[in-house]
């Protein structure tokens, strides 16, 4: 296929192909070609602003960019600057050999309710310039707005994709989501883009939700998006760019980020780290080894601009690589769970992270990182949740042991089998207790641990065992007095003899 940049024109040799190479929960490491190489996922781009380059994009690479993104529509309404781009192409006119993503100026419709560029303009434009990926002229729906406006909204941006798509067939494109905070639209709408065929899946829209920190309805979105999308394809959460976020974000399935955070945070004299944002006048310490920090002076880092900034993209792009190594390692729900304890908002969004534990269940990693026990949202993890199903296997006869403690086993000769109960998971056969999960599980000790929630599930799915079971086995049910005070022993007697000791 031919692709111009500027007045030059050159052949992709490449249909898109989105390569996954690890896996965990619905996040994943991959990469995807462009007309200017390879770009490995999960990643951020920076933003690029065109009439002012805090840092110049030739130099981006250094900090571990791959990618970045800049805006189409700026540049178009800039009569120098739209002669630049269409005469040497928007890499020369960037000075950068990276992939550049071009956007269309949807930003500019949610904050002024107007651009002066029609869809099929600023599309023929992105082209004209050479833009490696690039975005229809969709509508961003505020959250929360009334059912018929987020409708509507949702009608004209599918016009757009249509027209974008019958357009835009000789480079990647991207097909941009929208519904507001209804997850029923936001379904359909990503229903209606996978119909018309696009490289990337776009999450538009929810840059007033990160702004107020209303992480818990984000999760929700992204989930309604991402069960309808193919799971091969990538995909981008516009303006999703604190690092603070991208654990989560990852777990989700997001792939593409992109972010001015690290320039506009700079100007207001903020600075960036994975657990949230402080100001920078009030650090006495700079609590960063990246080589800013780690060169500068707090003082030194106070008054520039230029060294903020260059700070926010180095922690930025070091939590995408920490990002990166747990999902290759299996440990992403351990990172998001750390990063989460950051912020009441993110943990409530981790919570709501467990409502979708059965989706992320079918697409997570049978095996992997051992299983580390942080708080009660581990209790609903894919791996507990898939383990609670995999009881429904064990046909028992017979007489049966459930101890919560070896201690307790004492006459195990007189049974049949013999099963530990261990929080979060309940009940295992002995014989496998040095397999994964159960018996690779790392919980605190019994006197640490003040989790009800564990022992909660664990008893929940001794009762599935035993109502499977029942009629068929005869069992005896061992445990201390922490357990025997849980609501749930009483339905257990219905079907075993319980040994409280």
């Amino acid at each position: 296929m031919t692709v111009s940049s500027g007045d030059a024109e050159f052949e992709l040799e490449f249909e898109f192909e989105f390569e996954i190479q690890h896996k965990d929960l619905l996040g994943r490491t991959g990469r995807f070609r462009t007309g200017h190489g390879y770009v490995e996922t999960p990643t951020i781009m920076p933003v690029i602003n065109p009439n002012l380059m805090t840092v110049k994009p030739g130099e981006m690479r250094k900090y571990g960019a791959e990618m970045v993104i800049t805006n189409a529509y700026i540049i178009y309404k800039n009569e120098e600057l739209r002669a630049e781009a269409l005469k040497r192409g928007i890499h020369a006119m960037l000075g950068t050999e990276m992939p550049v993503m071009t956007d269309s100026g949807a930003y500019q419709l949610s904050e002024y309710s107007d651009v002066e560029v029609s869809n099929r303009e600023i599309l023929r434009f992105q082209q004209r310039i050479g833009s490696d990926i690039c975005a229809p002229l969709d509508i961003p729906t505020p959250p929360r707005v009334s059912r018929e406006r987020a409708r509507r909204d949702l009608e004209e941006t599918q016009k757009r994709l249509t027209e974008a798509r019958e357009l835009i067939r000789d480079r990647l494109l991207t097909g941009v989501v929208q519904g507001s905070t209804y997850s029923d639209l936001r379904e359909s709408g990503a229903k209606h883009a996978v119909a018309l065929g696009f490289d990337i899946y776009g999450i538009g829209g929810v840059v007033p939700l990160l702004e107020s920190y209303q992480f818990a309805t984000l999760v929700d979105i992204i989930m309604a998006v991402k069960r309808n999308i193919p799971p091969n394809a990538p995909i981008h959460l516009f303006g999703a760019g604190h690092p603070m976020l991208f654990a989560l974000a990852v777990a989700l399935g997001c792939d593409i980020f992109d972010s001015a955070a690290y320039a506009i945070y700079a100007k207001s004299g903020r600075y960036i780290t994975n657990e949230g944002t402080k100001r920078v006048q009030e650090l006495q310490f700079l609590p960063c080894s990246c080589p800013v920090c780690s060169t500068y002076t707090v003082d030194e880092v106070r008054s520039s601009v230029d060294l903020l900034s260059e700070h926010n993209l180095w922690v930025t792009f070091e939590e995408m690589q920490a990002v990166k190594q747990s999902v290759v390692e299996g440990s992403l729900w351990e990172l998001c769970e750390r990063r989460c304890r950051a912020h009441p908002a993110l943990l409530a969004a981790l919570k709501r992270v467990t409502r979708y534990s059965a989706l992320i269940e079918r697409y997570d990693p049978v095996t992997k990182h051992p299983f580390f026990y942080l708080s009660e949202c581990s209790a609903h993890r894919p791996e507990v949740l898939r383990y609670s199903h995999r009881l429904d296997r064990f046909l028992l006869s017979g007489n049966v042991l459930l101890s919560t403690s070896k201690r307790l086993m004492e006459g195990e000769e007189r049974f049949d089998h013999l099963f530990m109960v261990k929080p979060p998971f309940g009940p295992y056969p002995v014989e496998l207790e040095e397999s994964y999960p159960v018996g690779q599980a790392e919980l605190p000790g019994e006197e640490e641990m003040e989790e009800e929630e564990a022992e909660r599930v664990a008893l929940a799915n001794v009762l599935r065992l035993l109502r499977h079971n029942a009629g068929k086995a005869s069992f005896v049910f061992r445990c201390d007095h922490r357990w025997a005070r849980h609501p749930q022993m009483e339905e257990i007697r219905k079907y075993a003899r319980v040994e409280v000791r």
